[in-house]
């Protein structure tokens, strides 16, 4: 079963990077805007699920991020939190509590998965409504980015990117390396690039 929430045309439009902004034009959905946002599950948004952030959703946010604030590294740790606590919000809801690491195809369970696209999505939006929130100080959401390289078998793969302010440094947030509540993998670009 296909899940498409109705969405109504978003009043006063986030700034989105154009790259950003291509995440969710490609699937035609709208892109995270005021309290809500379009969740992405069952590979490259073939489900989909409106998701508005309560009031009580955006205190847990602002506490979380707030442990954040001593420096960039603080709140990369934070944003892995926060990361988790939106996965076990989503997981009950979608069905994806029991989504496993590196899920693609060949696993037969796209009602109950996310492939890297989806997470790609999904952590790029709630990144950028906890940037419009004023919850990120270290650092802003910079372009996804993507690899892979079968000539040394890496395969293709996506994952969000946050740039931290001070050094100019990119951080991937790659939830789809991990399975459901563990925290994302939080490394640099270079690094990033470079894995499997």
């Amino acid at each position: 079963m296909f899940v498409l929430a109705a969405l109504s045309t978003p009043v006063a439009a986030i700034d989105l990077r154009p790259e950003v902004a291509k995440l969710y034009e490609s699937v035609s959905v709208y892109p995270p805007n005021g309290n809500s946002m379009t969740v992405c599950y069952g590979f490259v948004c073939r489900r989909r699920e409106l998701f508005d952030f309560t009031a009580a959703d955006k205190k847990t946010l602002a506490a979380i991020l707030a442990a954040g604030k001593a420096g960039p590294a603080a709140e990369r740790a934070a944003i892995q939190k926060a990361v988790v606590w939106f996965d076990k919000r989503l997981g009950p809801i979608i069905g994806t509590t029991k989504r496993i690491a590196r899920a693609d195809f060949r696993y037969n369970a796209d009602k109950s998965n996310y492939d890297c696209w989806d997470t790609t999505r999904n952590i790029t939006g709630l990144l950028v409504l906890l940037q419009d929130w004023g919850y990120l100080r270290h650092h802003t959401v910079s372009d996804p980015r993507y690899r892979g390289n079968v000539l040394v078998l890496q395969t293709p793969h996506n994952t969000p990117v946050i740039k931290e302010k001070a050094a100019g440094s990119e951080w991937a947030v790659d939830m789809w390396t991990v399975g459901y509540a563990q925290p994302p993998q939080v490394i640099t670009i270079a690094q990033w690039m470079t894995e499997q």
